[in-house]
């Protein structure tokens, strides 16, 4: 029956004229396997439940909620702490809100009365306190600050108690409340924040709030060792059968030790270290409002376009340059491939996204739309200008060198939990600066010319090679690898200046070696005989905030193939997106604030990007 009703369908097909069999599929997307949609998010979020994530204009001020950033990320307008009213051009697809587990809600229980704190003899001697401080912002910090050292109140995984359980209750329910498959996904996670080194990582869970609850968040006051916190997780997905990953982020201010080559004990990297890190840690936050991280000029002086919103500045006679190859991803990349020879995995074999660490509630990262780090960086006439201590060693920091960035887009078959999530395990992610450009990124060794025209591209892609964060093995005789790239600008947004291909290798002797390929360039331009090529130019008017898109190319597309590929040697490929040249967040505050002296240092143009995640080489 079944098949006499296929021959059946195929007849009338055919005498309707129409030249589709019942042989073939008539909807060939209808069980389409591979990620069809990019979805967009920030992984990196804090509330008014992380002691540094309330409003620093009143300090132990009650700040902006959960429920704030979930609204807000779905589009909904919100009130800053400032007074002005934000809203997102367009809403995100998903969110993670990586409070700090240390003393999470601390501050916020005090200040509302909470029953269960208030049964501590502490509780309710920080709370008799804070009635005595109302209104003198001195006794406030003085407060914020014993607070920030109260983890004894607060307790560790082992010790535990009912205010924590309350705490973390509360955060798990809220995501479920804004988690709606299909159209918003809300993870449940937490950031543990190791300030030795600023070692943080931001822990997302795939699971439901149910599952998440068995475990408490693990702390800095539990251990300050990435391994421990690895161990930690590990134990979690055993006895819930849930699943974890952690982010790393804001390699650029850890001292030289997010990358060292040594472990917590101060002894070299084992395998058993590099499988864990491998396994925790799949993807790396490379762009943020402190900075980006992607490497620095000091680390690949050949490469017109590091030096880009390179946090603390450039000094090379700084003590801590001897150690900013251990900071930034590039680099990071390619200590990686050493240490695979060395130990037999690759302990960096991560991927790449953006995300905000905004402190704010709020997710905004777009040049017109900056909202800040935190309530003390939301818009004002001061901010551009104004100069914040920062660290133990009293630096400082000038209000003009925060970098608007970043987001997460993430390839997933659909807007749920679980996709989105698989998706970023498999690394089929890339990091934007704000622009929510459609990067696509495949290696293989039989794509055509042609394929980068097709409109099937991703089709082709999947079927003759791997997408980002895929590996390839076993060069075919006489081939070098190629990739299939397509870029395409975001809809409303600037056109795009070039595609790189940013290739890591290490050689026979050990040593590792990069170079940035000019793949696909805008307006017809070439490289000239020494490999440089004609700048895109400009169209910004700093004075009226304004640009156009009369250069640069609104799609680039190319597959190329690696001219100094060698069979023998294992390396790495990653795409770099840039954008035309446009108008910087700074130049939109002094035109808004009516701004008249601007110190020639600020920066009033940038140049946005994208990076994805590698596609790695191993020989056979």
């Amino acid at each position: 029956m079944k098949k006499f009703k296929a021959n059946l369908f195929g007849f009338l097909l055919a005498t309707s004229h129409v030249t589709v069999w019942a042989t073939d599929s008539y909807s060939p997307f209808a069980k389409e396997p591979h990620p069809t949609n990019v979805y967009w998010g920030d992984t990196h979020v804090h509330t008014n439940m992380s002691l540094d994530g309330g409003d620093y204009l009143d300090p132990m001020g009650i700040g902006l909620s959960s429920d704030d950033a979930y609204h807000f990320a779905q589009g909904k307008p919100i009130m800053a702490h400032n007074g002005m009213e934000f809203r997102l051009q367009r809403p995100l697809d998903f969110l993670v809100i990586a409070d700090h587990a240390e003393n999470m809600g601390m501050h916020q229980g005090i200040i509302s009365y909470n029953s269960v704190l208030m049964k501590s003899e502490e509780g309710r001697r920080l709370r008799t306190k804070y009635e005595a401080a109302k209104g003198d912002s001195e006794k406030l910090l003085e407060l914020y600050s014993e607070i920030q050292k109260a983890h004894g109140l607060y307790g560790s995984v082992a010790g535990g108690n009912a205010f924590r359980y309350s705490v973390w209750n509360e955060v798990t329910i809220n995501a479920e409340r804004h988690n709606k498959p299909g159209k918003f996904t809300a993870f449940i996670g937490y950031e543990w924040t190791s300030h030795d080194s600023n070692l943080h990582r931001v822990v997302i869970l795939k699971d439901n709030a149910k599952r998440a609850q068995f475990f408490l968040p693990f702390s800095q006051y539990d251990s300050k060792k990435p391994e421990d916190l690895w161990a930690y997780l590990s134990d979690y997905e055993r006895e819930t059968h849930g699943d974890a990953i952690a982010i790393p982020h804001n390699g650029n201010l850890s001292q030289g030790n997010m990358f060292n080559l040594i472990d917590s004990e101060g002894e070299p990297l084992d395998r058993a270290y590099a499988q864990n890190r491998s396994r925790w840690e799949p993807l790396y936050e490379v762009t943020q409002i402190k900075g980006d991280g992607e490497t620095h000029p000091l680390l690949s002086p050949n490469d017109e376009f590091a030096d880009f919103e390179t946090w603390l500045g450039i000094d090379e006679k700084k003590p801590e340059n001897s150690y900013r190859k251990y900071e930034y991803a590039r680099s990071a990349l390619k200590f990686g491939l050493g240490q695979q020879v060395k130990l037999g995995v690759n302990p960096f074999k991560f991927g790449m996204i953006g995300s905000t660490d905004t402190h704010t509630s709020l997710s905004s990262v777009g040049e017109n739309n900056f909202i800040g780090k935190g309530s003390w960086a939301e818009p004002s006439p001061e901010r551009v200008t104004i100069e914040y201590p920062f660290g133990e060693k009293a630096r400082v920091i000038h209000g003009w060198s925060f970098n608007a960035a970043g987001y997460a887009a993430v390839w997933a078959t659909q807007n749920t939990r679980e996709a989105l999530f698989e998706a970023m395990k498999r690394k089929e992610v890339y990091a934007t600066t704000g622009p929510r450009m459609t990067v696509r990124f495949f290696g293989g060794w039989d794509y055509d010319k042609d394929d980068a025209l097709k409109p099937d591209l991703a089709k082709i892609g999947y079927s003759k090679g791997v997408p980002m964060g895929g590996d390839l093995t076993n060069a075919p005789k006489g081939k070098s690898p190629n990739f299939l790239i397509r870029a395409v600008k975001d809809p409303d947004g600037a056109n795009l200046d070039r595609v790189q291909v940013i290739k890591g290798w290490h050689d026979k002797n050990g040593e590792l070696h990069e170079k940035i390929y000019n793949v696909a360039l805008s307006d017809n331009r070439r490289e000239n005989c020494r490999g440089k090529v004609k700048p895109v130019g400009t169209t910004v008017d700093i004075k009226n905030v304004s640009y156009t898109n009369t250069i640069g190319d609104p799609e680039l597309a190319v597959v190329w193939t690696d001219p100094d590929f060698n069979k023998n040697e294992l390396a790495f490929y990653y795409v770099r997106v840039l954008e035309i040249p446009t108008p910087r967040w700074t130049a939109y505050d002094a035109k808004f604030f009516g701004l008249k002296e601007i110190p020639k240092e600020v920066p009033m143009i940038t140049q946005e990007r994208a990076y994805t995640s590698p596609i790695w080489f191993s020989p056979e």
